[in-house]
């Protein structure tokens, strides 16, 4: 077979080229790698949900809305926040303020990820997609809270919360009667996770967040104080969990999960302080992925020996 020219297999490579850049560039945009912080809460409440291991297609939609949502999230705040963005060192280089995405770009991908999720929840089932406006206002609205409330840090922390919340009505079609407790101790526990590391996270854009204005704990109240709050917030955090733990009876697998759950809030908080913010990277990411992994683990385990 005759190869076809080299200048329009190069042409063709530049395409892909092209093409593979602009999805790094989108994936970077979102960060797309930071889902792995409720995705792992999401299965939780779903394994929770089932009493073990639900089914296929269930982990399968539920996995779906999970990255559409953060998607439709992520991409809204990265919209709203472009000139605000623009003002700051730490996010200049974010690809809609430097032009590597378009907003038109951004725009699309959030509408496409916001459909596909409705189509997730109504694969899901009837209270799913039912439910689905109520997370749908959280996740856009979140993106422009921190104009006018310094709360914002736990709004998103609830945002996130809402992904138990949903793989759990997922799987029982039910969130309102009193066998749905975890579902609800699940919420408040990465209400206040969430919402505790976002504290530690917003204390590098004090400077940034008093000259545009914007609402943050600790643009209003000090580093000191945001920190101190993150530490409660995450003390409350181990006590949902714990008392997750309580609700659904699972065994000592769990438990061990806690402990070290409840080691890596202390190391994370050991990391930062207000004089030292250099590891903050490391507290905020690394950390904090396993904390979720190491939870789900627990859960499962514990899950798997109950079934046998």
């Amino acid at each position: 077979m005759t190869k076809p020219p080299r200048r329009l297999r190069g042409s063709g490579y530049g395409i892909i080229r092209i093409v593979l850049s602009g999805i790094r560039d989108y994936l970077e945009l979102i960060k797309f790698e930071h889902t792995i912080f409720a995705l792992p809460f999401a299965y939780l409440g779903m394994l929770l949900a089932a009493e073990g291991w639900p089914s296929g297609w269930q982990v399968l939609w539920i996995t779906v809305a999970m990255a559409a949502a953060r998607t439709v999230a992520m991409g809204v705040n990265r919209l709203a926040d472009r000139v605000l963005d623009a003002h700051n060192p730490r996010t200049a280089n974010r690809p809609l303020v430097t032009g590597r995405i378009s907003p038109h770009t951004a725009w699309t991908g959030t509408i496409i990820a916001a459909l596909l999720l409705a189509y997730a929840a109504w694969r899901l089932g009837p209270m799913p997609l039912r439910l689905l406006p109520i997370a749908m206002i959280f996740l856009i609205g979140y993106a422009f809270t921190k104009r006018f409330t310094w709360l914002s840090h736990y709004i998103l922390g609830f945002t996130d919360g809402l992904a138990p919340v949903g793989a759990w009505v997922a799987v029982r079609g039910s969130l309102f009667s009193f066998s749905d407790l975890p579902a609800w101790l699940l919420l408040g526990a990465v209400t206040f996770w969430i919402g505790g590391f976002d504290l530690i996270y917003a204390c590098q854009d004090v400077e940034v967040d008093r000259a545009c204005g914007l609402h943050a704990i600790p643009a209003r109240f000090g580093v000191r104080t945001a920190l101190r709050l993150s530490a409660g917030s995450h003390l409350l955090t181990v006590g949902f969990l714990a008392a997750v733990g309580a609700a659904t009876e699972l065994t000592w697998p769990y438990a061990v999960g806690l402990v070290v759950v409840s080691a890596l809030l202390i190391v994370e908080h050991l990391l930062v302080s207000s004089n030292d913010m250099s590891h903050l990277n490391t507290a905020f990411f690394n950390v904090n992925s396993l904390i979720s992994v190491t939870l789900l683990i627990g859960a499962a385990v514990a899950l798997m020996l109950s079934i046998h």
